[in-house]
């Protein structure tokens, strides 16, 4: 199952959609850029303090589902949303959209989570993207990474510290690599379709990337 998470970031930097996906969930005005895209809305979430009065009114007309949050909370509306997805789809693919290109404390709060508790065994299962951005998660093992199409760098983002990392199949490799403290190692590129990773501890961000 491929869910879509839309949260409110910039329209403007969103990616564009190729496939349909089987559940639509918009997080606050995230809502209503799938109404303005004319996409489903199977549920909206939020507090929807950043919605006018009309607005509101459109989205809770046309929700499925609504699930409201108060204003103050400890966790942010996207929290609130992947957790619910993920504890009623627990197998889905989730697609976050929206949550880059706003606010650099939110979008450092997604780019985060999979460093939480509760959302660290779905990593391998949560996506983050936008215009020029792709982002997917790794926990250890051996992994090949498919090269997009449209993306031309490749970056690896250690996490945490991470142990035995192994990079091949692209432009700059390495061989059981011990990384002691969060490491970008950016601008890599393909050398074919596809680039090969492992390691035996960490999390790791696998960023594929084009300029704009």
């Amino acid at each position: 199952m491929n869910v879509l998470l839309a949260a409110g970031g910039p329209l403007a930097k969103w990616p564009e959609l190729k496939e349909p996906y089987d559940f639509y969930v918009g997080i606050d005005r995230g809502s209503l850029f799938l109404q303005q895209k004319e996409l489903p809305l199977d549920i909206a979430i939020g507090d929807f303090d950043s919605l006018n009065v009309q607005e509101r009114e459109n989205i809770f007309n046309s929700a499925k589902r609504v699930v409201t949050s108060p204003a103050e909370k400890d966790d942010t509306d996207t929290q609130l949303a992947l957790e619910l997805i993920l504890k009623e789809y627990p197998h889905a693919n989730v697609t976050v959209v929206g949550s880059t290109g706003g606010r650099i404390d939110h979008f450092l709060i997604n780019f985060w989570l999979v460093l939480e508790p509760r959302f660290r065994k779905y990593s391998q299962n949560i996506y983050l993207k936008d215009k020029q951005n792709s982002i997917s998660f790794l926990l250890p093992g051996e992994h090949i990474i498919s090269k997009e199409t449209d993306k031309k760098y490749l970056a690896y983002c250690c996490l945490t510290p991470v142990s035995e990392l192994t990079l091949a199949k692209s432009k700059y490799t390495l061989d059981k690599q011990e990384v002691s403290y969060p490491t970008s190692y950016a601008s890599n590129e393909f050398i074919g379709d596809y680039a090969e990773i492992s390691f035996s501890k960490g999390i790791i961000a696998v960023i594929q990337s084009k300029d704009a």
